[in-house]
């Protein structure tokens, strides 16, 4: 019985034949079958040198590169920390010529959701600069997720977190969250230059989307502004502090206060749905946590009931027309 031997792993398997002469074809068979897809590869490989020299040598970690150096600061502050992860060492180094989707199910196996939402990005950033020609992985074999449900800070539990907080400025700001609904950045950055007293109102543009944002001072809000500085930035400690510094902060005081399930972007989702319960019109919660706002989308569409007339009331109003016009 003739057997082959794989010569990189040394696997020995059976070719159930004591044909010498089968043997031998079985053998050529299998060789041409392995030097098939390397032939293929050098061809290709000579063709994409000749229109991009750099082609064949970009790697992964070029991508990242090129991806955490766009968009808005904090974009790119965040793609620098997330691919330093080690889910993305085994790619990292990868050729993108090389990939296959073998790769991208070894990243999966990670089962974190942010985990493949910035693989995602880094996959289709990668497609649409031209860098691979096709799709890796084809879109319906990504991991599926369901998005965590949000909730907004209830009164109780502003009333607990304002009760346990000792730090004044600490205490004012979770305050003027509450009052307007603004994200932690954005609220952090305010300055009393934002704040218009004459026509009462507070205006400032969005770090995030870069939309406007714009509210009116309510007495309570006007209570917070008072302890304020009249000039400069409103939170002179917490402005200086970085986003996460901010939230790691707020989360240890939550659990010592025994609020759980919170951040402090909770306070939007709180402000979006207070504003809904007392029937402001949707287009007021835009313009005040600005049109592009999650928030406003989420708390909006929630349980939204749409009660459909009857078709006889429709004809009853169009036949009342109808006479007026008329009689008219």
């Amino acid at each position: 019985m003739f057997y082959i031997q794989d010569a990189a792993t040394g696997k020995q398997t059976s070719l159930r034949t004591k044909d010498e002469t089968e043997a031998k074809s079985l053998l050529n068979a299998r060789n041409e079958a392995q030097r098939q897809p390397v032939l293929n590869l050098h061809l290709a490989r000579a063709y994409l040198t000749a229109s991009d020299p750099a082609f064949v040598e970009r790697t992964w970690g070029t991508v990242m590169e090129q991806l955490q150096s766009r968009g808005k600061e904090s974009s790119r502050e965040r793609y620098a920390s997330v691919f330093k992860s080690t889910c993305f060492d085994s790619l990292r180094h990868k050729k993108l010529l090389e990939t296959t989707a073998d790769d991208f199910f070894a990243v999966f196996k990670t089962g974190k959701v942010s985990i493949h939402y910035f693989l995602k990005r880094l996959h289709n950033f990668a497609l649409s600069l031209g860098w691979i020609a096709l799709p890796v992985v084809a879109p319906y074999l990504w991991p599926k997720y369901e998005p965590k449900g949000r909730r907004g800070i209830t009164l109780a539990e502003q009333e607990t977190i304002l009760a346990k907080e000792k730090k004044a400025e600490w205490k004012l700001f979770y305050q003027l969250l509450w009052e307007t609904g603004a994200a932690q950045g954005d609220a952090a950055a305010l300055t009393a230059e934002d704040v218009d007293w004459q026509s009462r109102t507070i205006t400032y543009f969005r770090k995030k989307t870069g939309s406007r944002a714009q509210f009116t001072i309510s007495k309570a809000l006007e209570t917070v502004l008072s302890h304020l500085p009249t000039t400069g930035i409103l939170f002179p400690k917490l402005g200086v502090i970085t986003a996460n510094d901010r939230a790691s902060r707020f989360r240890r005081h939550c659990l010592r206060a025994g609020v759980k399930g919170v951040t402090l972007h909770c306070y939007r989702y709180a402000w979006a749905e207070r504003a809904k319960v007392v029937g402001m019109p949707e287009r007021f919660a835009q313009a005040a946590l600005g049109h592009n706002s999650k928030a406003i989308h989420r708390a909006y569409a929630k349980a939204a009931q749409i009660i459909v007339p009857s078709l006889e009331e429709y004809e009853a109003k169009a036949a009342g027309k109808q006479a007026v016009t008329a009689v008219t």
